[in-house]
């Protein structure tokens, strides 16, 4: 589809994308083996390899990249007098950002919904305008469902599930998605896991087949197993040793301690999670009877549901319990203020973190907007203060993750280590300015814009539409909330946000982490903060609610 759309945009008809098309289905096998041996010569080739310094050979001399003989570099030395200075007219003179157009409804399908015998709940969403359909399958277990000691178990599973199955091998399956012009997926999070499929509605059928052997019958072979756990641990050796990964880790521990929602994947978890850990989470999770899929796109109601009972029908429910909901509680110690101490790390992440509210909550849309203003987008407080007025830092924002129980706000920037005090400063003033004043009312106008614009986008597309309704059911909210969307930001008022952001993100409540060259800024941050910890960060142990 992609194909022929771009080609009649730049060829002008559908004749000459039909032509394009052509020429494409002609290539043959021997052609592609010409133009290879021609472009891809091995000894051409450079290999490069990244290992950290404590392994490099200590007869190891760095390489001198030397300019070439040729190139004759001259000092730029521009007169004052030819350098023009700008200078920023006063702000009640500036051209004023346009203000927000009225909020538009998005005009959704309405859903069709049915259960399967074997407790598959199924969702379809009939919409027609393209030969698309995409699919979710979500399964409503993931990183919180982990044992202790264990994190990182749901990833591995999910991520090994496109790797083989008890009929198709890892290059079978990547093969005929490719061929039948599909796109698949696997992922887990806190809450969920989900398979994600997308697919030309005339190969849909061929598609979801796959999709379907990937959730159902996995082969969870050892070598696929082990090679998934080891690219989780390069990726690991390179997360811990950058501030904002770093920042992150550390504020889950602290704002959840040993409670499932705090669990973060460390070498030494990831390294403890063996091929059976794998299989016996996939078994006690993924079943039909702790699933919902969700079919949006080119198809009916009735053509969808026949699909879900072809392929998903006789997916056996176990006979035994699903495993109780894990408590997510808060951790037991009052707030902190850690200093990850990283020498000569270029810069410092700074990260405020505060619990949040369920997607359930009645005050959750105050809550998102209130999150928006804050630091939802370019415009907003966090970036305007910090990045715009100050150019302190390349961005700043505030997260705010939609969860079962109440989950994580995350304030943060990345800064130079000389200024990460200033940036600890305007964060803490931003976020009891946020509850102690009201949002003025072109401002609030402006963030619900920004909220509702993006929701709008999302749902034009089958997959955002299947996003949108997979959410909203696995919060076993009405799907007719999906309608309402837009009234249901807009009537958020300016005394409604005040009052969710005093009791929310109330900084004296809030843990607080920076993570950079503490020879730099700790001392500092100590005098105004005397609670402040340092931990170097290899004594640094994200596998204790300590972190020591």
């Amino acid at each position: 589809a992609n194909i022929i759309a771009d080609s009649v945009i730049r060829l002008g008809s559908a004749d000459s994308a039909d032509k394009q098309l052509a020429a494409i289905q002609a290539v043959s096998a021997a052609d592609i083996q010409r133009v290879a041996k021609a472009l891809f010569d091995d000894q051409q080739r450079i290999t490069i390899h990244y290992s950290s310094l404590e392994k490099k050979p200590k007869e190891a001399k760095a390489d001198v990249i030397a300019s070439a003989s040729t190139i004759q570099a001259q000092k730029l030395d521009v007169p004052k007098s030819e350098i023009t200075i700008h200078t920023l007219s006063p702000e009640d003179k500036r051209v004023k950002p346009p203000v927000a157009g009225a909020p538009v409804s998005a005009a959704l399908p309405a859903p069709a919904e049915k259960t399967l015998a074997n407790g598959l709940r199924v969702i379809v969403v009939s919409k027609r305008d393209l030969p698309i359909v995409s699919a979710q399958l979500r399964v409503m277990s993931g990183n919180s469902a982990e044992a202790l000691g264990k994190a990182g178990t749901a990833d591995l599973v999910a991520n090994v599930l496109t790797k083989g199955t008890k009929t198709r091998n890892a290059t079978d399956i990547a093969r005929q998605i490719e061929t039948l012009g599909a796109s698949l997926s696997t992922s887990a999070s806190t809450d969920s896991s989900s398979v994600d499929l997308a697919s030309l509605s005339n190969r849909f059928s061929d598609a979801i087949a796959i999709a379907a052997d990937v959730a159902r019958n996995p082969a969870f072979a050892a070598e696929e197993v082990e090679r998934q756990r080891q690219q989780v641990l390069d990726g690991l050796s390179v997360s811990l040793r950058q501030p904002g990964a770093l920042a992150r880790y550390a504020m889950t521990r602290l704002l959840y301690g040993d409670a499932p929602y705090g669990r973060v994947e460390s070498p030494k978890s990831v390294t403890a999670i063996t091929r059976d850990d794998i299989a016996q989470y996939h078994a006690a999770h993924w079943r039909p009877d702790n699933a919902i899929l969700v079919l949006a796109g080119d198809m009916t109601a009735e053509d969808g549901f026949a699909v879900a009972e072809k392929f998903f029908g006789d997916w056996t429910k176990p006979t035994i319990a699903l495993p109780s909901e894990p408590g997510v509680s808060q951790a037991s110690s009052g707030p902190r203020i850690v200093v990850v101490d990283l020498p000569k790390s270029g810069q410092a992440a700074v990260a405020y973190g505060m619990r949040g509210l369920a997607r359930t909550d009645a005050e959750f849309f105050p809550l998102l907007v209130a999150n928006s203003v804050l630091g939802g987008g370019y415009s907003a407080r966090l970036n305007a203060e910090i990045r715009i007025k100050r150019g302190l830092s390349y961005g700043a924002n505030s997260s705010f993750a939609h969860r079962f129980a109440p989950g994580p706000i995350i304030a943060s920037a990345q800064t130079k280590n000389t200024t990460a005090v200033q940036v600890v400063d305007l964060v803490e003033a931003e976020l009891v300015r946020l509850g102690s004043s009201d949002v003025a009312s072109d401002e609030l106008t402006a963030r619900a814009a920004s909220l509702i614009g993006g929701f709008g986008r999302n749902v034009e597309t089958a997959s955002g539409l299947a996003q949108q309704m997979s959410d909203l059911a696995s919060f076993n909210l009405p799907l007719t909330k999906l309608q309402s969307y837009v009234a249901d930001v807009s009537a958020v008022t300016p005394a409604q946000v005040k009052a969710v952001a005093a009791k929310t993100y109330n900084p004296k409540n809030a843990n607080m982490v920076v993570v950079g060259d503490g020879e730099v800024f700790f001392s500092e941050l100590k005098k105004k903060k005397p609670t402040t910890e340092r931990i170097p960060v290899d004594k640094l142990n994200l596998d204790s609610a300590s972190l020591k």
